[in-house]
């Protein structure tokens, strides 16, 4: 039994012609297309990225919305006609699904401000409001972050999701610079019984030693912030200041410019240290009472 080829391939043309002019079935492959390609190229960046140890989440990211975009824009352009006689149908309920949907479309708005305007990337460090974290990822209705305690340097190992509309309406602060170093500040604050400026060099010292290992390469990024920035930052040595408080206190404020990892480290030592001499100082005698009082016989003696 010989068979028709010819008879079998125009039956097959007209399968497929029927097939592809059927729109649902094109919109399942075009989306399945998509996400397909998807999936693979994001694999792929990701495997490079993890061999090569660098950090591709701003391209995976982009790559991501690009191709959602493509989909999206495929979609609308193949059922352009039906869109179009739906939304003559429903003109007079336009308003009420503007007003429905106006959350979802001030998020898109976002997003488009966020693309056109790029005040961050993926992995840099932003403060929106009170919400400080490390952008992990965009898309088009939400920013998800990953929480940093800004006072620690720290992740929290909470995750934000923060609409794209707040980013319109809030204002957006890019931390990355403290990412690597950062001009970390701290108080001291003892009674007046003890002059601090006794041992201040002393601890000026201190902090100088802490700061040694990095100086030459906190140097030169604070030169890069400068550059980049074109302003003047604090840094990179130490700085001690002594002040007063409301209450006729002494503080003694602390600035170093470091790597955020050592901050807290660094701030305890130097704490440390100063608590040390105070006391030190204290027993010693080489105190200053306060107006009115009178020191102590024992306070008077130093301590052999």
């Amino acid at each position: 039994m010989s068979i028709d080829f010819p008879h079998v391939l125009e039956h097959f043309s007209l399968f497929l012609s029927a097939l592809f002019n059927n729109k649902v079935v094109l919109t399942i492959l075009v989306t399945f297309l998509t996400l397909g390609v998807k999936y693979a190229l994001v694999k792929t960046v990701r495997n490079r990225a993890i061999s090569k140890g660098k950090d591709k989440r701003d391209l995976v990211n982009n790559i991501k919305n690009f191709l959602n975009f493509v989909m999206l824009f495929l979609l609308l352009s193949l059922w352009a006609g039906e869109l179009q006689t739906f939304a003559l149908s429903i003109a007079a309920f336009a308003v009420a699904i503007v007003l429905a949907t106006r959350e979802f479309i001030q998020c898109m708005i976002g997003f488009f401000y966020l693309a056109s305007t790029r005040p961050f990337r993926i992995g840099d460090w932003v403060q929106v409001g009170d919400i400080v974290g490390e952008v992990s990822e965009t898309d088009w209705m939400k920013s998800t972050l990953l929480e940093v305690d800004i006072h620690k340097y720290e992740y929290t190992g909470k995750t934000l999701f923060i609409p794209n509309n707040a980013m319109i309406t809030n204002t957006i602060k890019n931390l990355n610079f403290l990412k690597r170093y950062a001009t970390h500040h701290f108080n001291i604050t003892r009674d007046q019984s003890v002059n601090p400026y006794l041992f201040i060099d002393q601890l000026q010292q201190k902090a100088e030693l802490y700061c040694e290992d990095f100086k030459d390469v906190a140097h030169r990024y604070s030169q890069t912030i400068e550059r980049r920035l074109d302003v003047k930052i604090a840094g990179p040595d130490p700085h001690i200041n002594v002040s007063t408080s409301e209450v006729g206190d002494s503080v003694v404020t602390v600035a170093i410019f470091c790597p955020t990892e050592r901050a807290i480290e660094i701030e305890q030592k130097l704490i440390k240290d100063f608590m040390t001499m105070w006391f030190a100082a204290k027993r010693s005698g080489n105190i200053e009472p306060r107006e009115g009082t009178e020191l102590s016989p024992d306070d008077r003696q130093p301590i052999s």
